[in-house]
């Protein structure tokens, strides 16, 4: 009979080689196998809670409703728009960032045709753009201003188009959840590229 090579004890905190006295042994001693044992009952234990807790995530995907798909939806397209339009000055007032008073959490992704008067638009590129809260809460939109800053930024045609778009649209749940997640990834896309150039 072959004699037998000698093996890594596969025990935490063991690092023991030795040679196996019987086949598919795994231990060098009766106190790594019991440790062995508790460290598989362990991983066991950590595996079915990942799956329990991925079960109960897609449970909870499954019964969202319209109106909170609908949320995370519009909450990952506005996040996208004040990304995509950072630097730009307000879409209205024409201010930026350069005031000193003005942070992070002073802008808005504020629409041109309202989410409510237009919900057919609210994912629309065109139609949003970053605007100071000011102008998108306090000041009702600043329509006038808004069109003005617009037609500068996208041209006088596609803002006919936009004004001209009456189409209603009716979003599935499912494609709610894509409008969400490609928003979610162009996201953190731009993010990542900005982390890279830094």
């Amino acid at each position: 009979m072959r004699p037998r090579k000698p093996k890594l004890c596969r025990a935490r905190n063991c690092s023991e080689r030795f040679v196996p006295t019987r086949p598919l042994q795994k231990v060098c001693s009766p106190a790594c196998g019991i440790a062995l044992a508790q460290q598989q009952r362990e991983a066991k234990e950590r595996r079915q809670k990942r799956e329990r807790k991925r079960a109960d995530n897609a449970r909870r995907e499954a019964m969202k409703t319209k109106p909170q798909l609908t949320r995370e939806a519009q909450k990952a397209f506005n996040e996208f728009i004040r990304l995509r339009d950072e630097g730009r000055p307000c879409i209205c007032c024409g201010r930026n960032t350069l005031d000193n008073h003005l942070t992070g959490s002073s802008w808005d992704a504020g629409h041109y045709r309202s989410t409510g008067a237009a919900p057919h638009l609210r994912f629309n590129e065109d139609n949003c753009h970053r605007q100071l809260v000011q102008c998108n809460r306090h000041g009702a939109g600043r329509a006038v201003d808004y069109r003005l800053g617009l037609a500068k930024r996208i041209g006088i045609e596609r803002v006919e188009a936009l004004e001209a778009d009456n189409t209603p649209r009716h979003w599935t749940h499912d494609e709610l959840r894509e409008i969400r997640d490609t928003y979610r990834t162009r996201v953190n896309q731009i993010k990542r590229e900005r982390r890279k150039a830094s």
